[in-house]
């Protein structure tokens, strides 16, 4: 095994790194790499059950204006109040 020190971990990533220890009760060390192969795209189970999946990467960024313009007229009709059942 190979021996890497990372520097600069800001609060945010310690601590989440630090739960992730804790959670599944494992060293610092573990939890580290744990992430690291998860973030390289190393480990694919769903084991991190509040982190932001990428199932939907690939539509991000694809709509144009005129998509954009299509889409809101097309739900239009959702905007309406129907006063009858609000009354």
């Amino acid at each position: 095994m190979h021996q890497l020190s990372i520097r600069g971990f800001d609060k945010e990533l310690e601590r989440r790194l630090r739960e992730v220890a804790k959670e599944r009760d494992i060293s610092l060390n573990k939890a580290a790499i744990l992430l690291l192969r998860k973030g390289a795209g190393l480990d694919t189970t769903n084991w991190c059950t509040n982190a932001v999946g990428d199932s939907l990467d690939e539509l991000i960024g694809c709509w144009t204006a005129e998509d954009e313009k299509d889409f809101l007229k097309s739900i239009e009709a959702f905007e309406q109040i129907d006063k009858v059942l609000w009354s």
